[in-house]
């Protein structure tokens, strides 16, 4: 038997994305065989596309799917595109987890967002904090879709385990970064944001960078390649272990890096990689958001997996990735 047909072969839906591309090196660097994993882009595949994609799952026939597909952005592209974020998500994660297991994949991950839980959740905020009170008005429209996300996974698994053997898993990054981000002036989350502007900065020789807000609110980051050694982890552990953990109608588990720093200090240590020697000044006018969002990664922790990058050390691996970018 060759190395192909000992392997499964795995279907990371968005491997060009963050994430998505950050799973496939982390597949490969575990030793899988590049073969024996498939991705398709948006020109080849549209995910929102019913037909192409149980079209796509019955030629390809995947042992495992990560559904890393997402239509994302950040609190601007939210509130200036809401009816995209949630038609666009919700098909995508609905079109392919069917097809999943319409295909008989036995084995699931969907990625979802820190996003799903309540503006006024109990912080670090822990797995059964989901649908406990409002969302965050802002970004609702995806946070809905992602909650969708993971009641689809749950629902198949009640309906359909026993009898076909399923296993359909999902994780809850927090606020990610790294290589592959985007860093679109108005479309992108807060560290590709500031990276950009810092480093606009430094070639403008600008004397001052604002910033929105006071400074003041604390934000969890994680670099992207731990959250893709989270994913692996959490596909990979022992079905009896993950049911002891987790229960049919709460099966969600979150991935952090296990704390949290200020706007402030982000800001910081952004100019500081990027060499930028100017003022950093905050404008307390503009809107600060939720003073903190931290997740409990506690669970986590006890299924044997942590956080290995640093923030500083994610951010130099990160502002590279922008100069690779830009050229």
């Amino acid at each position: 038997m060759t190395m192909n047909n000992k392997m499964p072969k795995i279907y990371v839906a968005g491997h060009r994305g963050m994430v998505g591309s950050a799973i496939v090196r982390q597949l490969i660097a575990n030793g899988h065989d590049p073969a024996q994993i498939v991705g398709r882009t948006h020109a080849e595949l549209d995910l929102t596309d019913q037909a192409a994609v149980r079209a796509f799952f019955a030629t390809e026939k995947p042992d495992q799917v990560y559904l890393a597909a997402a239509k994302v952005g950040g609190i601007h592209a939210n509130n200036t595109y809401p009816a995209e974020f949630i038609y666009d998500n919700l098909m995508v994660q609905a079109n392919v987890i069917d097809a999943a297991f319409r295909n008989g994949v036995k084995k699931l991950l969907f990625l979802g967002s820190s996003c799903i839980y309540p503006k006024l959740a109990p912080q670090p905020m822990p797995e059964n904090a989901l649908l406990t009170g409002f969302l965050e008005p802002t970004n609702e429209p995806y946070a809905v879709a992602k909650i969708a996300g993971i009641k689809i996974c749950e629902s198949y698994n009640r309906q359909y385990q026993k009898d076909h053997g399923i296993d359909y898993r999902s994780v809850m990054p927090t606020n990610l970064y790294g290589p592959g981000d985007n860093y679109h002036p108005e479309n992108s989350h807060v560290i590709p944001a500031l990276i950009r502007r810092f480093h606009e900065a430094k070639i403008a020789q600008a004397p001052t960078v604002s910033i929105w807000g006071s400074g003041k609110p604390y934000r969890e980051f994680l670099f992207v390649d731990d959250m893709a050694s989270a994913s692996v982890h959490v596909m990979n552990l022992d079905k009896a272990i993950y049911d002891e953990h987790t229960s049919p109608m709460q099966s969600h588990i979150n991935v952090g890096y296990g704390s949290d720093i200020t706007i402030l200090e982000v800001a910081h240590a952004i100019g500081s990689v990027v060499g930028y020697s100017g003022e950093i000044v905050f404008d307390s006018t503009k809107p600060d958001g939720a003073p903190r969002k931290l997740i409990d990664s506690g669970l986590l922790k006890r299924l044997g997996w942590q956080a290995k990058i640093n923030i500083e050390t994610g951010l130099k691996l990160a502002y590279a990735d922008f100069l690779n970018q830009i050229r």
